[in-house]
């Protein structure tokens, strides 16, 4: 069994997070930019067995697609292209910025760390993949 790999993608940084081989728990892995994210994936595939890669699926409240879904796109499209055998699967992340802050404050992070962007989409995508898990087990 490998391991299932989430990501919360933006313009410039792409947070990522990934299961224990055993798919238990989920936990932030790092940061990359948005430009070095295919690299990433395929470094990291490579070293790693991973089953399937989750992306983060931005909705409005009414659950139409958000401003940002016409930037994940293309993004997609490459990583179907360039990784055909990898499944992919899209998971709601709504309000995943908004949970990472919270348990930002709720572990005691100072106001400079909160501010740090790269956690917060580490974070995000930690949320996304225990979501993702959690829907699944149910």
């Amino acid at each position: 069994m490998g391991r299932l790999l989430a990501i919360d993608y933006g313009r410039k940084r792409c947070g990522i997070a990934v299961t224990d081989v055993l798919r238990i728990c989920a936990n932030g892995l790092t940061t990359v930019r948005a430009c070095d994210l295919m690299s990433f994936l395929k470094d990291y595939c490579s070293k790693e067995t991973v089953d399937k890669i989750i992306v983060g699926l931005p909705k409005q409240m009414d659950g139409s697609p958000s401003e940002s879904t016409r930037y994940i796109e293309p993004f997609l499209k490459q990583l179907r292209r360039e990784m055909p055998d990898m499944p992919v699967e899209r998971y709601d992340e709504r309000f995943t910025s908004t949970l990472a802050h919270r348990a930002m404050i709720d572990g005691g992070l100072r106001r400079m760390g909160r501010r740090d962007k790269e956690l917060v989409d580490e974070i995000a995508a930690t949320i996304i993949l225990n979501d993702y898990l959690s829907s699944r087990q149910s």
